[in-house]
């Protein structure tokens, strides 16, 4: 399928979208491009779409270009190019929460398997994500390695048996 969707006239299509955008020392131009499509090999795919990012880190200098290939069901009449980014983009949102769950929780280490406890500790792992977030946390690593060193006054002891690090949870009243 990457055969087909590099081998589409993508020279010929314009470009339909692009964002820029500063955070995480970087800066990114993503430019997109969104071409109808029948016959690919994924079954019910409607619009082929191109996305090229081109990443400059602000520190060093260094610019890398990446261009990324993806497929939709929808129709050029159920989604604009702009839907599309969007839902692309919410994509990699949800993929970077489960990259801090498994870095930062090492969630695929942990050895809780099967019944309730691998959701139990899900929850408790993205209610621990969220708080931090909610007070406007950018590294959750970072904050949860703070928090363990030096809770906040009043701070109740919680024990996150698949974490490296403590986790903390302030009493109300």
């Amino acid at each position: 399928m990457r055969r087909q969707l590099t081998s589409l006239p993508w020279k010929d299509i314009p470009l339909l979208g692009r964002t820029k955008q500063t955070s995480h020392g970087r800066s990114e131009i993503r430019r997109i491009k969104v071409a109808t499509v029948k016959n690919l090999l994924f079954p019910g795919a409607r619009q082929a779409i191109q996305i090229k990012r081109r990443r400059t880190d602000r520190k060093t200098g260094k610019t890398t270009i990446t261009t990324v290939y993806a497929v939709t069901s929808l129709t050029a009449e159920q989604a604009t190019c702009a839907q599309i980014a969007a839902l692309i983009r919410g994509h990699w949102t949800i993929e970077a929460h489960h990259h801090v769950r498994d870095t930062t929780f090492t969630e695929d280490a942990s050895q809780l398997r099967t019944g309730n406890p691998p959701r139990t500790m899900a929850t408790w792992r993205n209610l621990a994500i969220g708080a931090l977030k909610l007070n406007g946390t950018t590294n959750i690593a970072a904050a949860l390695r703070r928090n363990a060193r030096d809770p906040a006054p009043g701070a109740a002891a919680v024990s996150c048996p698949s974490s490296p690090v403590g986790c903390w949870f302030t009493r109300s009243g």
